[in-house]
């Protein structure tokens, strides 16, 4: 497999899996918005500034990419993804929704554990050329309204 995590990776999606608020994770109990057997979707820690509470889903078993992803995984992962699709259309009234998902550090993955971003988009909303270099971390609080927005259609 090709793999680009660094010895001794401490992965932050793991720690966060984990259930155990600590200092080396950016997730919080509160920004998770839906989990089940095979995964697990939170509001995300960093946001674009125009298109706020974006959730990832992440397998609850570590793969560092698409490449060793089973096929079983992504597809529960794509279903998870349209689930989230539809509760963000009617919790945030958004225009549109992109997914995005990145493999290895020419695509910009930073987080070496596979994980797919679901992103509410609005017209006007310059995503395209906000994104990534102008991604802010948000504030637990922040994040937590939006994840009470997604669990009520959720």
């Amino acid at each position: 497999m090709i793999r680009h995590a660094p010895k001794n990776y401490k992965c932050p999606i793991c720690i966060g899996l984990s259930g155990v608020e600590r200092k080396d994770t950016l997730l919080k109990l509160t920004d998770e918005v839906y989990k089940d057997d095979v995964v697990t979707a939170y509001i995300n820690s960093f946001w674009i500034p125009t298109c706020e509470g974006h959730v990832i889903i992440v397998p609850n078993k570590h793969y560092e990419n698409i490449y060793e992803l089973p096929n079983n995984v992504g597809q529960r992962i794509f279903l998870v993804a349209k689930k989230i699709s539809i509760a963000m259309k009617n919790a945030y009234k958004c225009d549109g929704i992109t997914i995005r998902q990145n493999n290895e550090p020419a695509s910009q993955q930073h987080a070496f554990h596979y994980h797919l971003h679901v992103f509410p988009r609005y017209e006007g909303d310059k995503f395209e050329s906000l994104q990534p270099k102008d991604k802010i971390l948000s504030n637990p609080k922040d994040r937590m309204k939006f994840a009470n927005k997604l669990k009520q259609y959720l």
